[in-house]
């Protein structure tokens, strides 16, 4: 996995978007990050540790290539707006919801 700075992260996902528009998805995920590199040490030890400052890990893959970035709470409204109008821009693909298919199901039930 490749962590990217914020600018050079919207970048690549736009290309993983483009690539993927005819056929594949491309997924994101979000999560808080604490900046640790090492995992939590088992219950029996206790280790105090206190993040500086809350930080958010976005990661994207589209099954062969992933990428990640790090957002710092003085960077977020800023990477959210571009965030934004990268995923307006790439989402005309998605296709919509067969309406008929439920109201058969409830009229059956009835």
């Amino acid at each position: 996995m490749v962590l990217l700075e914020n600018d050079s992260f919207l970048t690549e996902l736009t290309r993983l978007f483009q690539k993927c528009r005819a056929s594949g998805s491309v997924v994101i995920t979000l999560k808080k990050y604490d900046g640790r590199v090492k995992p939590v040490p088992r219950k029996g030890q206790t280790e105090s540790f206190e993040p500086a400052d809350n930080k958010c890990l976005i990661r994207a893959s589209d099954g062969k290539k992933k990428i990640s970035t790090v957002v710092s709470t003085k960077e977020v409204i800023k990477f959210q707006m571009a965030y934004s109008n990268l995923l307006r821009a790439h989402m005309d693909g998605l296709k919509k919801k067969d309406k008929k298919s439920k109201s058969k199901k409830t009229k059956a039930t009835q």
